[in-house]
């Protein structure tokens, strides 16, 4: 997106052209929203530092001289805000912060999530959570810089620094994106070693944790073999799309909360006090920009977001809402007769042969699942929980330390089951009970070994697998459990094309078996052992085989 495109478009909002501004800000709103989302990795101020951005924008607009210069004016722009947004957050406020944070869309996930991000390009995407405010801030420029969308003298002018001093400091940011990367790729293995180094962390990504796993990952031959080269970022990041904007995203436009005297005496050009007054609607990138400069993105989340154009103006029309589809009850009594949902419920089953290649996995509908515990929901604990809500798969990937403490294991259990809930597949190249011959600390297999001891399950209960897959269409909280043998959850929500590209992984590739395709595509599909539409005090009193 060049500014000489828009040069006519620019001239004519500065004249006071109301469709002009609207196509301006249409069109130039999902490069701010990225730079200032990737920035701040999506936490709660996000989009009031959007807003800000566009309201100053909008506001100087008519003291901008070159049009041409359009983009790195409004980029430099939205530094300041973040900027400004971090100095005015004062220190007692971090942990609140916090909270806010983690209660935000996480950026990173929003990415791959939204431009379908795999492999190392996900890697990429997930890495920048690693990386300290000061770093993500000058990597969102960069990122945008090889993604065609900015160069680097608007990057150098936008951090305020010369363009040789910016090679520098892109290059420590590339280095410590590397890193970031590494400490991914280990959190993502099977390290027994590491298993254990990370039993007490929180899951949330900070400077101290990344020097502790880098350290590790330095000294250890697990977790620095790297089973495929290692492709640079600026490769992976060529030519990649803007995330979009997500539905509901609201940007106001009316005079930023001011009242028409205080805009004029705060400097708003009377052209565009009355542009933004005048009571018009125009539908453009799958937004709407309502009487009084409301701006609504309407798109759905699988929509890709077209180039802004201008459509004639209509009358304003709230944006649509997703109804859910109407579900039974959860308090009503489930009868179990062929055909109903539930009927089928996992079991005790044998191993496939390794070099089985698995059945197609059937595609469900998926609009996407969020959780409360983010897009990585790091489960050590007995009562951590994960509420999850949506349509479409969770992974939940295994971590079991007998070494720690072996004996009985207590299985997590889903809760408060409203809707439908399956399981599908069964991955991560391995079963938990296969042997690793060579293995360190003692692991005979994932369950354990003769000199650490073992974790046993309870009789009747299905052996896991690495990762476990699963398709959610509604919501459900699954709750951690230890109380014997030590083990972890990790629960990320997914989509269909990461489990196929999972369970297709094989010895071939390295992996000790392909995986294991159970879904049907009906309600016949297997559900987990332990679940139910209840809402137990104790989660782990879940029985064996519960009635959904």
């Amino acid at each position: 997106m060049d500014s000489q495109d828009w040069r006519s478009t620019i001239a004519a909002a500065q004249a006071g052209d109301r469709h002009a501004l609207d196509e301006l800000v249409a069109g130039w709103l999902p490069l701010v929203y990225n730079i200032v989302g990737r920035a701040l990795n999506g936490h709660a101020d996000v989009d009031d530092v959007v807003q800000e951005t566009m309201l100053r924008a909008v506001d100087h607009l008519g003291a901008l001289r070159d049009p041409d210069s359009f983009r790195s004016w409004l980029v430099a722009i939205a530094m300041r805000q973040i900027r400004d947004r971090a100095r005015r957050r004062p220190a007692d406020r971090l942990e609140a912060a916090g909270q806010d944070a983690a209660q935000a869309a996480d950026f990173a996930d929003l990415t791959v999530l939204r431009l379908q991000l795999e492999g190392q390009r996900r890697e990429v995407a997930e890495a920048v959570r690693w990386l300290d405010d000061e770093d993500r801030q000058l990597l969102s420029l960069w990122w945008l810089e090889v993604a065609g969308q900015l160069t680097r003298r608007e990057l150098a002018a936008a951090v305020g620094i010369t363009r040789q001093h910016a090679a520098v400091r892109v290059q420590r940011v590339k280095e410590r994106l590397e890193t970031a990367r590494g400490i991914v790729r280990a959190l993502d293995g099977a390290c027994p070693e590491l298993r254990e180094l990370t039993a007490r962390w929180n899951g949330r990504p900070d400077s101290v944790w990344r020097k502790r796993l880098a350290r590790h990952i330095r000294g250890c031959g697990y977790c620095g073999d790297t089973r495929e080269a290692v492709v640079p970022a600026e490769r992976l990041l060529a030519g990649i799309a803007l995330v979009p904007l997500p539905a509901g995203f609201t940007l106001s436009l009316a005079f930023g909360g001011k009242t028409a005297v205080a805009a004029t005496s705060a400097g708003w050009s009377a052209k565009l006090l009355g542009a933004l007054a005048t009571p018009a609607v125009a539908v453009t990138a799958g937004a709407t920009l309502v009487a009084g400069g409301a701006y609504v993105v309407t798109q759905p989340p699988d929509a890709p977001p077209p180039r802004a154009a201008t459509l004639p103006t209509a009358r304003a029309v709230p944006p649509p809402s997703a109804s859910a589809p109407a579900r039974p009850s959860p308090s009503a009594p489930v009868t179990k007769q062929a055909g109903l949902y539930g009927t089928v419920v996992d079991t005790v089953d044998r191993a496939p042969d390794p070099d089985t290649r698995p059945a197609a996995l059937p595609h469900r509908p998926e609009s996407g699942v969020t959780s409360t515990g983010g897009p990585k929901a790091v489960m050590q604990h007995r009562g951590d929980r994960v509420t999850l809500s949506g349509q479409g798969y969770v992974l939940v990937r295994w971590q079991i330390s007998p070494k720690y403490r072996p004996g009985a294991l207590v299985m997590p259990a889903w809760t408060g089951l409203k809707g439908k809930l399956f399981h599908v597949a069964s991955g991560g190249g391995r079963r938990m009970d296969d042997p690793l011959p060579g293995a360190p600390g003692g692991y005979a297999t994932g369950m354990g070994g003769p000199a650490i001891g073992y974790a046993v399950l309870p009789a009747g209960t299905q052996q896991m697998w690495q990762n476990e897959y699963f398709y959610l269409d509604g919501s459900v909280t699954l709750t951690q459990n230890e109380r014997g043998a030590d083990y972890g959850i990790i629960v990320f929500p997914t989509d269909w094309a990461a489990v196929v590209k999972d369970i297709t992984t094989g010895p071939p590739q390295g992996a000790l078996r392909y995986g294991l395709v159970r879904d049907t595509g009906t309600d016949s599909a297997p559900v987990p052992q332990y679940v139910t539409r209840a809402t137990p005090a104790d989660p782990a009193t879940v029985p064996q085989r519960s009635r959904v």
